[in-house]
């Protein structure tokens, strides 16, 4: 009767020995967890075995969502250089006795030009169209008058030339500008009429200096259109500055809102009726 249970106890050590043989034991839980092939392994498993749930993070240990990057409006920056190039360009329209000086070039290239056409890239980048696409002509605009300023000097320019033929030449040019600033302009009417004007004194000068570079007469421009197309073109750098002060002076910088005006068909003015109707 021993050696019979004897016997019995070792062939129940060999099976309990095989089934063990054949359990994984999860790294991260106590309980074990039987091995596909021998379904019968999972009894091994006892119904009150308490089952380990992952820990719940802390609020502080949760990452917090990154903030979206906030870019700045270069619409001012862009807007203060074709001000301040514009002004310079044009007191010598007005004021017939100065010539073109390194100043005049100098602005011209670097923050008329180059200034410019980085503001309209980053309108460019923040899906701004007609921003970027004026910041960008008119940008290349004042690049390509600091060229021709600075190479109307030299004697290779003024030997290949006959009379009026710069002029001509130049009055062709500032009459495309003309065309183009006409197709901004109507662009603006949206907008608001402080950039309406901006374009409409803009597009005057470009039609007037044109016009006065086309009716040369031995080598002389029409003085009294250029100088009144001066003004306008001073008019036109006064209404960019004050869109870029409209601009700069926001509700962090400022203590109100600058007036910019509206047409009575623009979205701004159809906002706020729609809010007094809802009232």
């Amino acid at each position: 009767m021993d050696h019979f249970i004897e016997t019995m106890e070792i062939k129940q050590a060999q099976t309990e020995a095989k089934i063990c043989s054949h359990t994984n034991v999860d790294s991260q839980s106590p309980t074990p967890v039987g091995s596909p092939s021998s379904e019968h392994e999972y009894a091994l498993v006892s119904p009150g075995t308490p089952v380990r749930q992952p820990p719940i993070p802390k609020p502080e240990e949760i990452h917090s969502i990154p903030e979206v990057r906030k870019f700045a409006n270069p619409a001012p920056l862009g807007l203060c250089a074709f001000a301040l190039t514009s002004f310079m360009s044009n007191i010598m329209n007005v004021h017939l006795g100065l010539t073109t000086a390194a100043e005049n070039v100098g602005s011209a290239l670097i923050y008329g030009g180059t200034v410019q056409l980085l503001a309209g890239m980053w309108e460019m980048a923040l899906g701004n169209t007609f921003s970027a696409t004026s910041f960008c002509s008119y940008g290349a605009y004042w690049i390509t008058f600091g060229v021709i300023s600075d190479l109307e000097g030299t004697k290779v320019i003024a030997a290949s030339e006959t009379v009026c033929q710069k002029e001509i030449l130049m009055g062709l040019f500032l009459l495309a500008w003309f065309i183009f600033t006409t197709m901004m302009l109507l662009c603006t009417l949206k907008t608001s009429l402080a950039m309406f004007l901006l374009f409409f004194f803009l597009d005057m000068n470009y039609l007037l200096l044109g016009i006065a570079n086309m009716q040369c007469d031995q080598g002389l421009v029409a003085t009294s259109v250029q100088r009144v197309g001066g003004y306008f073109g001073l008019l036109a750098a006064f209404a960019a500055w004050y869109n870029a002060f409209a601009g700069i002076f926001d509700k962090s910088n400022g203590f109100f809102n600058v007036p910019l005006g509206h047409f009575p068909w623009s979205p701004a003015v159809r906002a706020h009726h729609g809010k007094f109707k809802g009232v």
